[in-house]
């Protein structure tokens, strides 16, 4: 392994997998244009072992497990299973030789049903040529016991939540006969119950021979589940541990290079006059089918007002009727004072609220822009960045490089397309566009998703900031430590409405739990403020 100039930050034992790995990468060197994204990188992972790839948001990690899955040709080195040199062109020679991976973004066709999705491309057949559904279905139930993976083989994919969508993606791999199976930041959009599950299904995995690595930036994560970890800065491998030998602590400072705190420390809030009134508001899914039931909240001057639920209990809906992005079967929105409940997403950005989509991808970048056409969306066709409908690229180009350089984007230059950015870099570019317009309001929803803890010790640092200045901030998140950490105010969403109100620091997570999963009696822990509906 090449070691980090830098000093070791915890006694590392001597580690390393069974004599007998079943996968190994020796001295793998990979370049992209203007980055070197791993620089003479080694692993292996033992049969039965789980081992935890850890790094900041473009350390080089999934790069790596990429040149393993076949998706990346190394500029140098070699890849190794059961202990010889073989050739990994594409994703089918990858299968070939045992390998599976499960992406973070997943890769399922959402109309065909789990059987489908997992025989896709390796169907069985008849003597007749003639797919045989009856012996798919058979072996999807069949791998299902196996694992504990609980899926039922005749539902439509997209009717089926986050968590049991992954399993999908894992029994496509067990389908196909993997020995080896790459996990890439799979809790990055699960629930603390859906992660537990999951990592049970990975000790049933390991406990049948199966070796596993997961892509991670979870600490505690991976002090509860891995049995080694290997973390990489920078595109190159910087140290090796065990659980016992290390804390969270180290870990993270291992990863970014210096030292990190894990629970943003924030002042008293002192609210001021209600920004962004929310009243009796009722929104519709997709399905046309209510998401949002008269929902009322306020978010003051001056306050991070949280909303904790499991995903898919009305928030996304309420985000998307507040910016503008659905419309409202009921209620009103209004933004000191001026009613916006039926205006555009133009209108609502030009009234003061920002937004950092739960979504990047979707909502939050367009990927094949550069950064500078990226920081300019929704401003472009104002002054100074626009005048008579002509754009001035110059000023654009010197607005994106102050920004890049404000967030602390990583880039070559402004000239990279966005799709280029690490996860994390992309987050960073997308609150740069949003706080950089000075907003009352910031909708911050799952801002920190998918980010290692360097990121998120800088996103939470930022949202805190706009708070002490006197913004208020509308905080959606899935991750409960974050929730309460940052919220001066938190209230509970369950079945599209809210259905409890506390103060931030006066719950436990536990207590949350309780309501975000429909216990309790609605109301009961309310303190009977406006702010609430319950």
């Amino acid at each position: 392994m090449t070691a980090d100039p830098g000093p070791v930050v915890c006694d590392l034992p001597e580690t390393g997998p069974s004599p007998d790995p079943v996968l190994e990468l020796r001295h793998i060197t990979k370049r992209f244009p203007g980055v070197l994204a791993n620089d003479d990188v080694s692993i292996a992972v033992a049969p039965g072992e789980v081992l935890a790839l850890l790094g900041e948001n473009g350390a080089g990690k999934s790069t790596l497990m990429n040149v393993a899955y076949g998706l990346l040709a190394p500029d140098a080195g070699e890849v190794l299973v059961d202990g010889r040199v073989v050739s990994v062109r594409a994703p089918r020679d990858a299968i070939a030789l045992g390998i599976g991976m499960v992406h973070q973004h997943f890769m399922l066709v959402e109309p065909l049903t789990v059987t489908e999705n997992i025989v896709l491309g390796g169907e069985p057949t008849s003597a007749f040529g003639v797919i045989d559904r009856d012996v798919a279905r058979r072996r999807v139930v069949e791998l299902s016991d196996r694992y504990g993976l609980k899926v039922e083989p005749d539902a439509r994919v997209r009717d089926l939540s986050v968590g049991r969508q992954q399993r999908v993606e894992i029994l496509k791999a067990l389908y196909r006969d993997a020995r080896i199976l790459i996990l890439d930041e799979p809790t990055a959009v699960l629930t603390p119950q859906e992660v537990n599950e999951l990592f049970d299904i990975v000790r049933e995995l390991v406990s049948e021979g199966l070796a596993v690595v997961i892509i991670t930036h979870k600490l505690e994560e991976v002090m509860a589940f891995s049995d080694r970890i290997v973390v990489m800065r920078a595109g190159r491998v910087v140290g090796e541990t065990v659980p016992s030998a290390c804390d969270e602590q180290s870990l993270a400072r291992m990863m970014v290079g210096r030292d990190v705190v894990l629970r943003v420390e924030k002042s008293p809030h002192q609210p001021g006059s209600p920004l962004l009134e929310v009243m009796n508001l009722s929104v519709l899914d997709d399905r046309k089918l209510p998401a949002v039931r008269d929902v009322s909240l306020v978010v003051r001057a001056g306050e991070v007002v949280g909303i904790a639920g499991v995903d898919g209990n009305g928030q996304r809906e309420l985000v998307e009727a507040i910016m503008g992005l659905r419309r409202p079967t009921q209620g009103t929105i209004t933004l000191k004072g001026r009613d916006i409940t039926h205006d555009n997403p133009r209108r609502t950005i030009a009234a003061g609220v920002s937004h950092v989509p739960e979504d990047r991808h979707r909502r939050g970048l367009v990927l094949d822009f550069d950064l500078v056409e990226n920081v300019a969306l929704g401003d472009h066709r104002r002054p100074p960045f626009s005048r008579y409908g002509i754009l001035d690229r110059a000023k654009l180009e010197q607005e994106a490089r102050r920004r890049i350089a404000e967030y602390d984007v990583r880039t070559p230059d402004e000239h990279v397309a966005a799709a280029n950015l690490s996860g994390g870099n992309q987050q960073k570019l997308v609150l740069a566009r949003e706080l950089g317009r000075d907003p009352d309001v910031l909708i911050a929803a799952q801002p920190t998703r998918g980010l290692d803890v360097g990121a998120i010790e800088f996103v939470h640092r930022r949202i805190l900031a706009e708070r002490d200045c006197g913004k208020g901030v509308l905080l959606v998140s899935m991750e409960l430590e974050e929730v309460m950490s940052l919220s001066d105010r938190i209230l509970v969403m369950y079945e599209g409405r809210v259905v409890a109100e506390f103060e931030g620091g006066a719950v436990t997570e536990e207590e949350l739990g309780v309501f975000m999963t429909g216990g309790g009696r609605p109301g009961a822990e309310a303190l009977g403020s406006e702010g609430t509906d319950a």
